[in-house]
């Protein structure tokens, strides 16, 4: 199965291993990841404002490359998918936006939301299939308790994401219980961590961050694993008193799949 894929500006720098690890597995799933050419930064925070309409050019001029490639674009980054993935409901949804995005990049072949974005947890929910993920992995992890780190923008506003309940998400628990691992719930798997406000204020993000991971720890985690490198990021470098390891649910996946060390 072929998809367009849209790695972003992180996943080139600070986070390869959330790419590397994800192509990898990928491949061993027999699922290709064709990264669109010349892409651009997708702007990393949506813009509330409806008159801002430059700001989503970018992320317009992937969905409508994707969509000349077979119409689905897979997102890993949480930022990317947020933004990717609202941009392309105000294209669906609002003639105001959809008017003016046009004029800008493609009036003789206008894009009105006709891709479909899907984040790689949903590539391996909706497309593959856990079940089948399950029949693919050749060192299951069993016995590794981890607990699933889901973070703001994954999930919210949920209307708009549709990805999982906002309030009680299931997905990253049963891709792990699909690679054979023992997923840990805890109270704060879905709040923010105060990854974007660690420069204004480092002493609140540090609250939240080892709020987290004590609640993690007090329910048995020996590890978290997150799609966000932002989060990622935060967890790591903030942590206070509570330290667990902060992995990427790729490399999980890439070692369940036997292909890590390749990556």
């Amino acid at each position: 199965m072929n998809y367009s894929y849209y790695p972003g500006c992180t996943l080139k720098t600070k986070a390869k291993e959330l790419d590397r690890y994800a192509r990898s597995s990928a491949e061993k799933l027999g699922l290709h990841l064709e990264e669109l050419e010349d892409w651009q930064c997708c702007g990393a925070v949506y813009p509330q404002a409806e008159d801002e309409i430059a700001t989503k050019l970018s992320a317009v001029r992937a969905l409508a490359q994707a969509k000349e490639k077979g119409g689905k674009l897979v997102t890993l980054c949480s930022a990317c998918h947020h933004v990717i993935k609202r941009v392309n409901l105000d294209m669906q949804n609002n003639e105001y936006i959809r008017t003016r995005v046009n004029n800008y990049i493609a009036p003789d072949a206008p894009y009105a939301g006709e891709t479909q974005v899907l984040h790689y947890l949903e590539l391996l929910r909706d497309e593959l299939g856990f079940e089948q993920l399950k029949k693919s992995v050749v060192n299951p992890l069993k016995g590794r308790k981890i607990a699933a780190y889901y973070g703001c923008m994954l999930l919210r506003p949920a209307e708009e994401m549709g990805m999982d309940d906002p309030e009680n998400p299931k997905i990253l628990e049963d891709f792990l219980r699909a690679l054979g691992a023992e997923p840990v719930l805890y109270p704060y798997r879905n709040e923010c961590c105060g990854g974007y406000i660690a420069l204004e204020d480092k002493g609140q993000a540090r609250q939240n961050v080892d709020k987290i991971l004590h609640s993690a720890s007090l329910a048995g985690a020996e590890a978290v694993i997150t799609a966000c490198p932002l989060c990622l990021y935060n967890l790591a470098q903030n942590a206070g008193k509570e330290r667990l390891p902060v992995l990427y649910f790729t490399e999980l996946l890439a070692e369940a799949l036997g292909v890590k060390e390749e990556a």
